[in-house]
């Protein structure tokens, strides 16, 4: 398992920031699809390194409607907001398939790494670019009608044949910000335009 982490972190170029130190603390875990890693408003102990498939993060507002935020494929971090912020998980985060994570211990982080330039710059990096991917988003569901966010979807997923099924649809619907109803009347429009 030992040589399994050192390849992911070669993998990734990320033998060189973690010091010896934190990586004898780092374990795999692996995820079925639809296993949970991580639930919203529990506390984390630990962030990690998704390293190989796909998982989704959402989040369930207070009157019990959820919003898929995005879609991770390796190599993403997660529970990095969690670990600067000090606060519970703000999102649940998923397996969509089966993956494989690096779990690392936040104690660890901090102890070994809290004062380390290289991690503390890869750290703000990886947080402002998910920040800049988050107000792209937003700002494409705020500006753009449900034909056009359901097109660039599909889109986003060629040459990947995404499954349409109803469990696929209720999560389209989510991420792109409309009802499964509404989606399913745009995709009748589609499918009738041919």
């Amino acid at each position: 398992m030992e040589q399994a982490i050192t390849d992911f972190l070669c993998r990734y170029e990320l033998a060189e920031l973690f010091p010896e130190r934190v990586q004898q603390f780092m374990q795999i875990e692996s995820l079925s699809g639809g296993e949970r890693l991580l639930s919203q408003g529990n506390d984390s102990e630990a962030l990690y390194l998704l390293v190989e498939g796909k998982l989704k993060i959402s989040m369930l507002s207070p009157e019990g409607k959820r919003l898929i935020l995005a879609f991770k494929s390796p190599f993403d971090l997660v529970g990095d907001i969690v670990y600067v912020q000090h606060c519970p998980l703000i999102n649940t985060v998923e397996a969509v398939t089966k993956s494989r994570v690096i779990r690392i211990p936040y104690e660890v982080l901090r102890k070994e790494m809290g004062d380390n330039a290289a991690w503390l710059e890869f750290l703000l990096k990886t947080i402002t670019w998910k920040f800049e991917m988050k107000s792209y988003a937003m700002n494409f569901n705020l500006l753009y009608p449900v034909d056009v966010r359901l097109a660039s979807y599909l889109l986003s997923m060629t040459p990947i044949q995404p499954k349409l099924d109803a469990t696929s649809l209720v999560d389209i619907a989510d991420l792109i910000g409309t009802s499964y109803r509404h989606l399913n009347r745009v995709l009748l429009q589609f499918q009738k335009a041919g």
